[in-house]
């Protein structure tokens, strides 16, 4: 069976510069309307963390779910 990951993003420290946004191998995340990072299908997420790694702002936490 898979795992599952949660990806939590701080919404006020996103400023929308989508560098996670490429670089997530399975486009789990996008841009909402707020111009603020979303994951849009946690599902697909195979927690390597690279969205997680390249956010500037540290607003982006990936956890593996229990």
């Amino acid at each position: 069976m898979a795992k599952k990951f949660n990806i939590d993003v701080v919404e006020k420290w996103c400023k929308g510069c989508g560098l996670c946004i490429a670089i997530c191998p399975k486009k789990v995340l996008e841009l909402n309307d707020q111009v603020k990072s979303v994951a849009v299908r946690p599902e697909d997420c195979i927690g390597c963390r690279q969205c997680e790694n390249i956010c500037p702002d540290l607003a982006i936490t990936v956890k593996e779910c229990e």
